[in-house]
């Protein structure tokens, strides 16, 4: 394990030289204090590390210095033919690129790894987008990835959404694009008004229109795409979540509760289930987008849901149950 780290060790200040030991720390996920101590077994191991103050400081190795720690691991060699979604390179227009990547890397690699790396291709496969519908590609997509890979600010037209059903209202923005992401089969655009404005998200199919790419900016060096995203999209599915609804559920309701809403809406356990009544009954509090959508997912349970509250939702249950039970009643068949 600490041969491991220190191996990465060495490779991060070959690769980053400057690189401070808070940052080391934070990249091999141990304290400062470790950090230091490992410092000390490269440099007793003949890795000439060495620190230095000041704003340029840091760790360095000694000029002209390189490790011979390169050479790949089949895992690694693997893992590296596995690192791209081939549709999402494709959307983006790198398609050809990654190709010649990938045939740059096979000629790097000794015959045992070439085997092994072309032979990973056969057994992964990453499908990213949804079932039940078709992906679709942008069609600005590519432009705007350039202007992602070049840093440079962008001027689009976009369809923004309306209102309680009103038709989407077309907007001009000027933006610094940090970031393209593909969630489930839609690609996302994570950008920011110049001079540091705060975080947007737009939904790149609805990008009407892009300018000629203006100025390069110069990006924030502490914005990490990955774990923007990750807050994001846990911030984003709550909002969503702006109604409760108290239910009676059976213990195969229980079960089941979580398959059907939002998993965001349901704690583990479940908010107020406590010990169940004496018919073996929990009741519990479910965040949901709406009483309109509560009402799709929680038919799903049939008889193992009863609905307490909020009135207007128990009451469409109600409904609900009246016209099946006339639609099913015994002795034959709902006039019609």
């Amino acid at each position: 394990m600490r041969a491991a780290r220190l191996i990465r060790m060495a490779l991060l200040v070959q690769s980053t030289p400057g690189v401070t030991a808070a940052a080391l720390a934070r990249e091999l996920e141990v304290s400062e204090r470790t950090v230091i101590r490992d410092v000390q077994a490269l440099q007793e191991a003949g890795v000439p590390v060495r620190s230095e103050r000041g704003r340029s400081g840091g760790y360095h190795l000694a000029p002209g210095y390189r490790t011979r720690l390169t050479t790949l691991h089949p895992t690694e060699a693997e893992t590296l033919y596995l690192s791209g979604l081939p549709g999402a390179l494709r959307d983006l227009g790198l398609s050809d690129a990654a190709g010649t990547a990938r045939l740059k890397l096979s000629a790097t690699l000794l015959p045992s790894l070439r085997a092994a790396a072309e032979s990973s291709v056969r057994r992964f496969h990453l499908d990213a987008p949804a079932w039940f519908r078709e992906p679709s590609t942008p069609e600005l997509l590519p432009e705007l990835a350039r202007a992602v890979w070049a840093d440079r600010t962008v001027e689009l037209g976009y369809a923004r959404p309306g209102r309680d059903g009103a038709p989407p209202r077309e907007v001009t923005r000027v933006l610094e694009p940090y970031g393209l992401v593909l969630k489930a089969g839609e690609w996302y655009l994570v950008a920011r008004i110049p001079g540091g404005g705060p975080w947007r998200t737009y939904r790149v199919d609805r990008v009407t229109a892009l300018g000629a790419t203006g100025e390069p900016f110069d990006r924030d060096p502490d914005f990490e795409l990955a774990d923007h995203w990750q807050a994001h999209a846990a911030g984003f599915a709550r909002a969503l979540l702006r109604t409760t609804v108290t239910v009676r559920l059976t213990e195969r309701g229980m079960r089941l509760l979580p398959g059907l809403v939002d998993p965001a809406g349901v704690t583990e356990p479940p908010a107020g289930a406590g010990e169940p009544d004496a018919r073996g009954w929990w009741t519990v509090e479910v965040a949901v987008e709406s009483e309109e959508i509560a009402f799709a997912q929680l038919t799903g349970l049939g008889a193992d849901v009863e609905v307490l509250a909020p009135p207007g939702l128990r009451a469409r249950f109600r409904e609900h149950a009246q016209a099946l039970a006339a639609l099913y009643r015994v002795g034959g068949q709902a006039q019609r």
